[in-house]
């Protein structure tokens, strides 16, 4: 009887007390700047477990089009652009973000950008130089799928091929993170809901953040950016930001929040993306009168002013038949039933309601310019293509929110600087939830470079700490 009483309650004692796991690193986030971190701390022997709370991964770079600038790269270099440079990169990126971006962080986004694109081919990434430059881009260095299809999927398939092939990482998608422990002034580990909805705690030597921005977040963008109320997004659902929060109650500190960008170029109501890629390739804006209005090629936040100072607030992209036969995105746009087809000036002009005169007579204004290699009317500083080959096909666009530029504060090395101005032992964050990177205002195609190569630092920087 004694013996059974004493197995009772050792029974009981068991029962009511959950074992934290174990593990070297947490990833929190699955998208390309977490799938990153995780691939290279395991690459470096370290277990991970990374944590999503969506019920697929990816999250915004599933969404992600255009491409991923680097410079000095192989296939660039290939192509004919000899004289790109990290710092040309880095300085574009601050041209671009108003000066305001940490220069630390550009220099080391330029300097890293080459190697971690690199580092993509060695995956497998079917990468090639794209040519024509992005807004706000002295130089042609994006990269991408060679058929120039989506830049995101291609990744995340290929990350997610990769991870299943490694044994140190797992992967938990519906398991979302509520607290970063902290104990003796280090992080420690986890706290986590998972897809059963119970409460459990993952120790852990390191933590990466990597959990994406807030452009789903309506109200935090109104709270911070008033004149942005009811304006669309192109962000997934699940981008509320709570990885900001997490970070501070860790003792974090933010940077640049109130720095937001719309995209020019999103569809109205249906909030599809129509990818910079498409302009960076000869696409050109007409507003409602079938003239041209802006230098395409500035950065998005003029660019989107532009759009936004037309009497409807909207415009048109116009895409030739020559650059759909050979993109898989304008191809996809077009089987979306996106676009107004024209076999002819007058069919094209009659299908999106502008005066034929007008767009005809803006139609030769740009073949002139791509001939003569000079934009007179608004200097747009590189055609690529007379963009006149019918039939031609138009877009109806207008901003929406697209890309959070502030948050977590870090430095080169991706660890999260906190209250005493020293980083936080043991956190790390990488992508859209940091601050400093882009300023007040992102450079098309350097998400795609910060969320990889800042991911790789992370990764590489838990992995030495955990050491």
């Amino acid at each position: 009887m004694k013996r059974l009483l004493i197995a009772s309650l050792c029974t009981i004692a068991f029962s009511s007390f959950a074992f934290a796991e174990e593990t070297d690193l947490v990833v929190v986030g699955s998208g390309g700047a977490g799938m990153s971190a995780a691939l290279t701390a395991a690459q470096a022997g370290k277990k991970v477990i990374m944590l999503e709370k969506m019920p697929i991964i990816g999250g915004n770079t599933n969404r992600a089009e255009g491409g991923m600038n680097a410079a000095r790269t192989l296939q660039q270099l290939e192509n004919g652009i000899t004289h790109d440079s990290a710092m040309t990169m880095s300085l574009d990126a601050q041209k671009g973000g108003h000066y305001l971006n940490n220069p630390e962080l550009t220099l080391a986004l330029g300097e890293n950008a080459k190697e971690a694109e690199a580092w993509m081919l060695s995956l497998g990434a079917d990468f090639c130089h794209r040519m024509g430059r992005g807004g706000g881009q002295s130089v042609a260095r994006g990269h991408g799928p060679c058929d120039g299809s989506a830049v995101g999927a291609h990744i995340m398939k290929l990350f997610y091929k990769t991870a299943k092939s490694i044994p140190g990482i797992e992967i938990r998608p519906s398991n979302k993170v509520t607290e970063v422990i902290v104990k003796d002034g280090k992080v420690a580990g986890v706290k986590v809901i998972g897809k059963d909805k119970k409460e459990y705690t993952i120790d852990s030597k390191a933590v990466v953040l990597a959990t994406g921005g807030f452009g789903a977040n309506a109200k935090m963008i109104e709270s911070l950016r008033p004149e942005y109320k009811g304006f669309a997004t192109t962000n997934h659902p699940g981008a509320l930001g709570e990885g900001i929060d997490l970070g501070l109650r860790a003792g974090a500190t933010l940077v640049d929040m109130r720095e937001i960008q719309a995209h020019p170029t999103v569809v109205p109501v249906k909030g599809i993306l129509i990818s910079e890629s498409m302009r960076g390739r000869g696409a050109y804006l007409v507003n409602q009168d079938g003239k041209r209005f802006i230098n395409e090629l500035l950065p998005r936040d003029i660019v989107a002013a532009g759009v936004l100072a037309q009497p409807t607030g909207k415009a048109w992209i116009l895409i030739d038949n020559a650059l759909v036969q050979k993109n898989k995105l304008a191809q996809g746009y077009i089987q979306q039933g996106l676009a107004v087809k024209g076999n002819n000036v007058e069919e094209l002009a009659k299908g999106i309601g502008v005066p034929a005169a007008n767009l005809k007579a803006t139609m030769e204004q740009y073949a002139k310019a791509f001939e003569t290699k000079k934009d007179e009317a608004f200097g747009r500083p590189e055609m690529i293509t007379p963009n006149n080959v019918f039939p031609m096909y138009a877009i109806q666009i207008t901003p929406a929110i697209h890309h959070t530029m502030g948050g977590l504060r870090i430095n080169k090395n991706a660890e999260v600087i906190g209250v005493t101005a020293k980083p936080v032992p043991g956190l790390f964050a990488a992508g859209e939830v940091t601050g400093g990177v882009h300023g007040g205002n992102r450079i098309g195609g350097n998400a795609v470079a910060d969320i990889i190569t800042f991911g790789r630092i992370a990764g590489k920087s838990a992995a030495d700490y955990i050491k």
